[in-house]
């Protein structure tokens, strides 16, 4: 397959090389990265400064297309200038999960649901961890699981969202297709004083509040690797039908 890798950590993350060492005897794969990390970025694609992009080529490890902008940014600019048509993109491997609302801002993410928006088939993959990362059995896994694509019951274009816990193989419990919780996340704000004596803040979170053993946040914490299906479009249909079964637009007498 023709398969473009992109993130949102920027190119000379480990998790993209190691993905691209999982991919390249056996498929044809290009990178188109941000030059620096973009992480939380969402979906944004930018439209008031002009794309810079420069080649990398990161000792005899890769070569790949860097870009000043968002992960967004790259899926468009690989596929319609730098690369041309491919069959897969593959956004990561992210340091840190994305899963639950965290979705939402999340540029590996954004990059996944950008190709989809473009007709091509992607997935974003994720690591639960921070800090002395392990890509191996990730890089091994979506190496592997990659080649059963065909045989995956889906529409085309999908995009799939696979975490994938920061344990021993022996200590996985498998792989689990789940939803997405959309449980709020317990978030604060620390205030703070400068050197100046003026105000700022450090906003965070804590644990997911999630409960539900059938959702993306709960799954992966158990162990599980975790799938899910995603989409772009944001309309509530049970809303929506709502809406068209009521009387409401004769009652506005225009």
């Amino acid at each position: 397959m023709r398969i473009l890798i992109t993130n949102d950590d920027g190119i000379y993350a480990d998790g993209l090389c190691g993905l691209y060492f999982a991919l390249k005897e056996e498929h044809e794969v290009f990178i188109v990265a941000p030059e620096v990390e973009r992480s939380a970025v969402g979906h944004a694609i930018t439209i008031h400064y002009p794309l810079r992009v420069r080649e990398v080529r990161r000792g005899k490890f890769f070569w790949g297309y860097a870009v000043s902008g968002t992960p967004a940014d790259c899926v468009k600019l690989a596929i319609y200038e730098l690369i041309g048509p491919v069959d897969l993109v593959i956004s990561g491997i992210n340091r840190g999960a994305n899963v639950g609302i965290n979705v939402l801002y999340s540029g590996t993410v954004s990059a996944a649901t950008e190709a989809k928006i473009l007709g091509v088939n992607s997935i974003a993959v994720s690591i639960d961890a921070y800090e002395n990362i392990d890509y191996c059995f990730a890089s091994y896994f979506i190496a592997q699981f990659i080649k059963t694509i065909e045989k995956i019951p889906l529409d085309s274009p999908f995009c799939l969202n696979i975490n994938i816990p920061h344990l021993n193989l022996h200590q996985i419990k498998g792989v689990k297709f789940v939803r997405q919780s959309t449980a709020k996340l317990k978030e604060f704000f620390e205030k703070r004083l400068d050197l100046h004596g003026k105000i700022y803040y450090w906003q965070g979170a804590e644990e997911h509040t999630e409960t539900d053993e059938e959702t993306d946040v709960v799954a992966l914490k158990k162990g599980y690797i975790t799938i899910t299906p995603i989409q772009f479009d944001l309309t509530s249909y049970r809303d929506l039908n709502k809406l068209l079964s009521s009387n409401f637009l004769e009652s506005l007498h225009i």
